[in-house]
């Protein structure tokens, strides 16, 4: 059994302001969730808090494994991993920015090699293996990120807006890519978008938030189709001014 990830009544606020009320859901088998709303509606914060980046006010998050509740420590963290939108390069070259988790988890240098290769012919940055991690384009800077994500072989991967600054190019290169990682892998993806098309053709389930809380979800095509919340109706439709 792989890892999953249950969300159970997050509350959330800054400064005296509700971000987050009452949000529970279970991520609770393989496949692309999708957060998705109106800026504002709390995914982001949602989605880092689920991602161990930010603690609730209450609620609780937790991650199992064959059926056990895990601690939230380094084995866990190491089981998971994020790509965030402005990648953070290390000043190096390509190569040794995929292998850095690597060596931090005391990988042998063979193994470290063969995996950092695969990773950087996974997402065609091979031939960049030498370069500067800081010459690359924004494109590649994506890619280069999603390397380094996938080279330690996580069970979630969470993607927070991964083509929010790209053109339609590199957006349909990073689109293939996460596609592709579903496909090998029997891995969990959770991912922010705020492009509907972007989550029609990734998503394997939707989760649509409004005013701090989960409003609507359901299966992609389902969910599209039929939104049982009026609120994502007029979102999805255009009719939604916010």
């Amino acid at each position: 059994m792989s890892l999953s990830l249950t969300a159970s009544h997050i509350t959330r606020s800054y400064n005296g302001k509700l971000i987050l009320h009452d949000c529970s859901f279970p991520f609770d088998g393989s496949g692309t969730y999708i957060l998705m709303g109106p800026n504002g509606s709390g995914k982001s914060t949602f989605f880092r808090i689920c991602a161990l980046l930010e603690e609730p006010d209450s609620g609780e998050i937790k991650f199992f494994s064959e059926g056990a509740a895990l601690k939230n420590d380094i084995y866990l963290r190491r089981r998971i991993t994020l790509v965030l939108p402005k990648i953070g390069i290390f000043n190096t070259t390509v190569f040794q920015n995929v292998a850095y988790g690597l060596k931090v988890r005391g990988t042998k240098k063979n193994e470290t090699e063969e995996k950092v290769h695969d990773a950087l012919e996974f997402v065609g940055l091979n031939h960049k293996k030498n370069s500067h991690a800081l010459s690359l384009s924004s494109g590649e800077t994506q890619r280069l990120g999603i390397a380094r994500a996938i080279v330690t072989d996580p069970e979630i991967l969470f993607l927070d807006e991964p083509t929010a600054s790209l053109d339609p190019y590199n957006t349909t290169i990073i689109e293939e890519l996460i596609a592709k990682i579903k496909g090998r892998n029997k891995i969990t993806i959770v991912m922010v978008t705020h492009n509907l098309y972007q989550a029609q053709r990734l998503a394997d389930y939707v989760l649509f938030m409004h005013d701090g809380r989960i409003a609507d979800h359901g299966a992609v095509k389902e969910f599209f189709a039929r939104p049982k919340d009026d609120r994502a109706y007029r979102f999805i439709t255009g009719q939604m001014v916010y």
